[in-house]
């Protein structure tokens, strides 16, 4: 079966955004990317008040000290393409005002007519929340409840009215709507996360740590909706955070998705047998230029064609 293939649009430090976004972004929906995607990260601590992802003395990786705004980038892409859809893998809601959130994301959804898809989960960066949050940590989930029903709400027809913890809005007509209802992509990292999931997004989004994880983690999830209730299909965007290398890793330990283009559609392979019918491909992390990350990921893209994928 042929899987979807997204791509990861350059944010990272070694990009010149203004000019980079757009040409990344083109030459991978002239490549047959199906879906363009961006991810959030707003500071680099030094030091740390903790490892990444919340694991004591695993270090942050050096290209997350400049991350441009995931919004920006989308806008940038959204003038660039006609065809590929446009995703946020993911924003960290609790970082955003709600009301605000949106109306930027009903916004690009109409420029870019009707390609968005919000993903958005909770963060785990005790800093991030320090100097951006608009709730402390340990209302994460609360937050991101009341985002989703201030979405519905901004998202729906006029006039919008809401009361919650953190957002009221009195009846107002409140526009541009989207072009159509914009899917919502949800984590699915805890019982309640999944639930969650379940009742109220119209996908997930895991990251592809190896094939036999996910596929676990896949009938969790349907398990779930199954027990819930849920007639809908859910769908599924894995993310795969690739670390290319020109030549082949060797030896024991080789983590998945890192090494040789080949390597890499190996592991794609793998993944692909889980049932998951669409993955994101972060390929930026890696490559020194624009012009790198278009070559790499066309490669790739042609051979995961090849391959079957």
């Amino acid at each position: 079966m042929t899987i979807s293939l997204g791509l990861g649009l350059p944010q990272m430090k070694q990009y010149d955004i203004g000019r980079d976004v757009a040409g990344v972004a083109r030459a991978a929906e002239e490549t047959g990317y199906a879906s363009l995607w961006v991810f959030e990260r707003v500071l680099f601590p030094e030091p740390a008040t903790q490892g990444l992802y919340g694991v004591p003395g695993l270090p942050w990786p050096d290209q997350y000290r400049s991350v441009a705004d995931p919004l920006v980038t989308l806008a940038l892409a959204t003038a660039a393409t006609g065809r590929a859809r446009l995703g946020t893998s993911v924003l960290v809601a609790p970082l955003h005002v709600p009301f605000q959130l949106a109306r930027s994301l009903a916004s690009l959804d109409v420029a870019s007519g009707g390609r968005v898809i919000a993903g958005l989960g909770t963060g785990w960066s005790l800093d991030e929340y320090a100097a951006a949050s608009v709730a402390p940590f340990e209302r994460r989930g609360a937050v991101l409840d009341e985002l989703l029903d201030v979405c519905a709400a901004v998202w729906g027809p006029d006039p919008v009215s809401y009361e919650g913890e953190l957002t009221t809005i009195a009846p107002s007509e409140v526009g541009p709507k989207p072009v159509r209802p914009i899917p919502v992509y949800l984590p699915a990292n805890s019982p309640r996360a999944t639930r969650r999931l379940v009742d109220r997004a119209d996908g997930w989004m895991p990251v592809a740590m190896g094939a036999a994880r996910l596929a676990e983690e896949w009938r969790r999830v349907q398990d779930v909706a199954a027990e819930r209730g849920r007639e809908r299909p859910v769908d599924v965007c894995a993310r795969a955070n690739a670390r290319y290398s020109a030549k082949p890793f060797e030896g024991a330990g080789r983590q998945p998705f890192h090494g040789s283009v080949a390597q890499i559609v190996e592991d794609l392979v793998a993944h692909a047998e889980t049932g998951v019918t669409e993955f994101l491909l972060d390929l930026q992390g890696a490559t020194r230029d624009a012009a790198e990350l278009i070559d790499v990921a066309a490669e790739v893209y042609e051979a995961a064609r090849a391959a079957g994928v």
